[in-house]
């Protein structure tokens, strides 16, 4: 699962409407958050939208490079988490709806 931020709800639905349609993501959820985070030597407290990516983990390289093509923020927040275990007709399912990573 990666995991990324966005300012706003269009940026993200646009971001997870492009993983989903390029078979990078099988679903992507999208749920508004508060973050409280120091940028250029301040602290921020701002509203932000998260979205929760489901993938495989062999196409985080070309998910975070689409996200870095994409994105608005100069850093963005993209990350991965390992998803440990799951129920084996769901991780099927998001292998199906994902494509094979490309070599290189």
């Amino acid at each position: 699962m990666v995991i990324v931020t966005t300012a706003t709800e269009a940026e993200a639905l646009s971001l997870a409407n492009q993983l989903v349609a390029e078979y990078l993501a099988a679903c992507v959820q999208i749920l508004p958050i508060q973050s409280i985070y120091r940028w250029q030597g301040a602290i921020h407290c701002d509203p932000e939208w998260q979205l929760l990516i489901k993938t495989r983990f062999a196409l985080f390289d070309q998910v975070r490079d689409r996200l870095l093509a994409l994105h608005s923020y100069e850093v963005p927040e993209i990350i991965a988490l390992p998803l440990i275990a799951g129920s084996s007709a769901y991780l099927n399912w998001v292998k199906e709806q994902t494509q094979e990573p490309s070599g290189g």
